[in-house]
């Protein structure tokens, strides 16, 4: 029997509110924690614990992460079928973990939304980390791993890495866009397409920045030790 295609069985509208919803919970934990709110700050320290493991691992994000909105329909929206709950639960909880490790320690939002004028997409992203000149090659390797991961548990680790990468460059990211593109990986010949999507944003943006540390800098997770107007220093309040 075919497996359905994606079109079937994940109508676009199920993505827009995976993308939308990872956006209305990303921004008010954004802008507390950037003004030094305890509730967000404490928020962002438990979040960031969960990024790159699956959600059954971390019960304690459970109630944190509010997937009440996909649980119910609207004027304009339908009631979600389990498969696509799950999927669309899984998405959220991905990239919302990965923003809280991405903002960890930063001065400015790392979450921030695409425009075709400021491309914010993953594959945008990582082409700003290459030097102007040429690709860094490291780099891109890395990319070409996380679009090569066989499942959402392996991807989300793959992404780790490189969202690690850009946290230390300063370089945000559109995790609306990515909370969708996660939801869509999880189904039959999703991944061909988000890779396609990364593919396409990582060709089409020409890098912006000066060469950045190479992926074999030493572990991007610990504390900055450099500095620059854009970054606050490592603070009690990122310690938990």
């Amino acid at each position: 029997m075919t497996s359905p295609s994606p079109a079937a069985v994940t109508p676009s509208p199920v993505r827009v509110r995976v993308a939308g919803l990872a956006r209305a919970l990303i921004r008010p934990w954004q802008e507390g924690y950037l003004s030094d709110q305890p509730p967000a700050v404490a928020a962002l320290a438990r979040l960031r614990r969960g990024a790159g493991h699956d959600a059954a691992q971390m019960p304690d994000l459970w109630g944190l992460v509010d997937t009440g909105p996909l649980h119910t329909a609207g004027p304009d929206t339908r009631m979600l079928g389990e498969h696509e709950l799950t999927r669309a639960e899984d998405a959220l909880y991905a990239a919302v973990t990965l923003w809280a490790f991405h903002q960890q320690s930063r001065g400015t939002g790392m979450h921030r939304s695409h425009t075709p004028a400021q491309p914010a997409g993953l594959g945008a992203a990582v082409r700003r980390l290459m030097p102007a000149d040429g690709i860094d090659e490291p780099v891109r390797k890395r990319l070409v791993r996380a679009g090569s991961a066989p499942d959402l548990a392996t991807v989300t680790q793959r992404l780790r890495d490189l969202v690690a990468l850009l946290r230390r460059a300063d370089i945000p990211l559109d995790y609306g866009l990515l909370a969708g593109q996660l939801y869509t990986w999880q189904w039959p010949d999703g991944p061909a397409a988000v890779r396609r999507q990364w593919g396409r944003s990582f060709h089409t943006t020409p890098p912006t920045s000066a060469p950045q540390p190479a992926a074999g800098d030493p572990d991007p997770t610990h504390p900055d030790t450099g500095t620059s107007e854009t970054r606050t220093p490592h603070t009690d309040k990122d310690a938990s």
